[in-house]
């Protein structure tokens, strides 16, 4: 059985979003496409409370971009993105959500961040999607969303680590690129470990 999942497709990070990826928006009607492919639909959505550590402006005196340690993990902090029960957290308007079977939310533990679907960034709890999906008999998943070199990169090396074989659609992704060639380095680390880029 085969599983598509949708990363992160939320309105903070398309643009005009807080945490914009450049072209983000251009990924829905592809993922609506791919959607008619697959028996089975799960996606992935940030849900960070207010207070979340990954947050540049719950630390004085950080700013963007810059690298702290965060619970023993380097942590990249971020403008405030994804608050639980607002706009910006929502899945976009423009996606098709008919054939969606369930979300499953992440970095909802103000104390550490997670990019992966499947766990936070030092493996320490799941999110429960693997579990889901073997529970349906999946073997295979095809990964797509926001944003290739985060939440998209570490969701599929995470399905790999679980032994699904995994596929990423890039030209259905799109990148950060905070520093150039960030997107590129994703998609090699990704077909180095495995995943088949489509």
């Amino acid at each position: 059985m085969k599983a598509l999942i949708l990363v992160d497709l939320q309105n903070d990070f398309c643009p005009g979003g807080a945490l914009a990826v450049p072209e983000g928006d251009q990924v829905i009607p592809l993922a609506n496409e791919l959607q008619k492919q697959f028996d089975l639909v799960v996606a992935t959505q940030d849900w960070h409370p207010r207070d979340h550590a990954s947050f540049a402006s719950n630390h004085p005196g950080r700013k963007i971009g810059d690298v702290i340690e965060l619970d023993g993990l380097p942590q990249v902090l971020w403008p405030d993105h994804c608050v639980q029960n607002t706009p910006g957290a929502e899945l976009v308007a423009s996606l098709d959500k008919t054939n969606i079977a369930r979300v499953f939310q992440k970095g909802t533990d103000r104390c550490i961040d997670s990019y992966s679907g499947f766990f936070d960034n030092g493996h320490r709890k799941a999110t429960g999607l693997g579990n889901y999906l073997k529970s349906k008999g999946v073997t295979e998943v095809y990964v797509c969303g926001l944003a290739t070199d985060y939440c998209v990169k570490f969701t599929a090396l995470d399905a790999v680590q679980l032994r699904f074989k995994t596929h990423l659609y890039a030209n259905a992704s799109r990148g950060v690129d905070l520093k150039p060639g960030d997107v590129d380095r994703a998609i090699e680390d990704m077909k180095q470990a495995g995943v088949e880029v489509k």
